[in-house]
């Protein structure tokens, strides 16, 4: 990501004849919040006097503490190219909230990630650094605009046109992130009807997450030119694999990977295998943040490709986490359980506490499972010490209700805010009354 100085930004603004500037900022469900100003407000941006009403935002505070300030990050300036008007282009900066005294929010996702961030440096390590890969769906729009249930395609994975009709869009959202700074490696269908992925190049975890943020809003922007409804949703389908976002996460030290070490047999450190213990110890928790939609647990089922069990491999894709075969500064473990409705500042922060806890614990690694556990028994899993997910957004939560560790990666304002949102989401699903039921149990 390019680095800007006020003074550097005052002069793009002024040579590209940007005129109107979104102040975006993330709630703590995950959605992109914007304010927009006139750019003749661009001294007082630059100051961090651009205050906004945070009452009106879920989860952030009660309507007698709604002042709020934005304090733009400076290296995220971007020109949307694609918003090119005739009285001007508009442009972002991405947003920390603070406090009327000038703190950070506690309920502001990024600022609590960079808090994580403080943790880890006060441990010795440098970066946390994060390469996802995000999966969508494209269905069809209608001739009003509407979504409608129709995917695009009927292609399966790394298949080409005319079986991918989604090439072409797939190919303009690439082009479209690569002017915009992002260095895209692979760009690929998917398992499934409709699904796409795209990846590109790690950058450390608050830059990355910034990132997976403006993703999103290319990749919907970009589909809607081309008559298509992307959606980020877990499990649109039944009976296909769903959406996940696999996070390939590594920490690093005066430039070096701390998880590798050359000298073992496998080139995983110490380091690299407490963290992983950490992540897994933890993993029943952490599943309700990144995992934080009823439809959420639809995919995490067996026999469509997504993690089901708390396990390790570096030999297969069944467990939640899998070990890359790279090694050297690519050396990594891959997060396989997160899906893209997570809210990416918070999945990364309850992964990179929970690496932490194994690392200053020095908690044992578990013995690796280089089989397929989707077909192992339910009693050969329990010997080998394999246990699941939580299977439903209810069970995530009470899982996070009892493990300190991961509401201590939230803090106090994003745990208990983030409880009382879910905790309503599954009272009313639980007042639905599906068409599967009505079709099972009409003639009782």
């Amino acid at each position: 990501m390019p680095r800007y100085t006020a003074d550097e930004i005052r002069k793009n603004a002024q040579e590209e004849n940007v005129h109107y500037l979104r102040l975006m900022f993330t709630d703590i469900l995950g959605t992109i919040k914007n304010v927009e100003v006139p750019i003749r407000q661009l001294d007082k941006v630059l100051d961090n006097k651009m205050m906004f009403d945070g009452s009106s935002i879920e989860g952030f505070v009660r309507i007698e503490e709604s002042d709020m300030y934005l304090y733009p990050d400076l290296d995220t300036w971007l020109i949307f190219p694609w918003l090119s008007r005739e009285d001007g282009k508009i442009a972002r900066l991405i947003c920390d909230v603070r406090t009327v005294d000038g703190k950070p929010f506690p309920g502001d996702p990024r600022s609590n990630l960079k808090r994580l961030l403080a943790e880890m440096k006060e441990l010795g390590y440098d970066s946390f650094n994060l390469g996802p890969e995000p999966e969508f769906f494209l269905f069809k729009l209608d001739e009003k605009g509407q979504p409608t249930q129709g995917l695009n395609d009927n292609g399966g994975y790394f298949d080409l046109a005319p079986t991918d009709l989604g090439e072409n869009c797939r190919r303009d959202i690439t082009l479209e992130l690569e002017r915009l700074g992002f260095n895209v490696e692979a760009s690929h269908h998917e398992v499934a009807p409709g699904q796409h992925e795209i990846d590109w190049e790690y950058a450390d975890v608050v830059t990355a997450c910034d990132y997976i943020q403006t993703f999103k809003l290319v990749v919907r922007t970009i589909a809607r030119k081309h008559g298509l409804h992307a959606t980020f949703m877990a499990k649109p389908r039944q009976g296909i694999s769903g959406s996940g976002m696999h996070c390939n996460v590594s920490l690093f030290k005066d430039g070096e990977n701390m998880f590798y070490d050359p000298s073992a047999e496998n080139g995983l450190s110490q380091t690299c295998l407490h963290f992983l213990a950490g992540v897994l110890k933890h993993a029943p928790a952490m599943t309700a943040i990144c995992n934080p939609t009823i439809n959420s647990y639809k995919r995490l089922v067996p026999g469509f490709e997504a993690p089901v069990y708390i396990a390790w491999s570096s030999q297969n894709r069944s467990p939640l986490i899998r070990i890359p075969a790279s090694r050297g500064k690519s050396t990594r473990i891959e997060v396989r359980s997160v899906d893209p409705t997570a809210n990416p500042y918070l999945a990364l922060a309850t992964i990179l506490k929970a690496g932490l806890e194994g690392v200053k614990e020095e908690i044992e690694v578990p013995k690796s499972i280089d089989r397929n556990i989707y077909k192992m028994t339910a009693k050969e899993r329990l010997e080998a010490g394999i246990h699941d997910l939580p299977e439903s957004l209810r069970e995530a939560i009470q899982k996070l209700k009892e493990d300190e560790v991961i509401q201590d990666a939230l803090g106090t304002h994003i745990f208990q805010n983030f409880v009382e949102a879910k905790t309503v989401e599954w009272s009313a699903y639980r007042q639905q009354v599906t068409e599967w039921e009505r079709e099972t149990y009409f003639n009782y």
